[in-house]
C-alpha cells in the first residue's frame, strides 16, 4: 500500500481532515498530495516531474 504524504510538509494525511490529491496542474504526470493545514496556511509546493509552482 502506498504512503500518503502532503508534497510540502511530508505529513502522513491519512488522519488529517481536509487533505486532498489531485494530478499537477502543469503536466498532469504526478500525483499532487496536499494536507489539510498546508492547504489552509497556502503551504508552496513544486511538482518533481515538471516543476509546476503551486500554493
Amino acid at each position: 500500500m502506498e504512503k500518503l504524504v502532503c508534497i510540502s510538509c511530508k505529513t502522513d494525511i491519512s488522519t488529517v481532515k481536509g487533505s486532498t490529491m489531485f494530478m499537477c496542474p502543469g503536466c498532469g504526470k504526478f500525483k499532487i498530495i496536499r494536507c489539510g493545514k498546508c492547504r489552509v496556511i497556502s503551504a508552496d509546493y513544486k511538482c518533481p516531474e515538471c516543476g509546476f509552482e503551486g500554493p
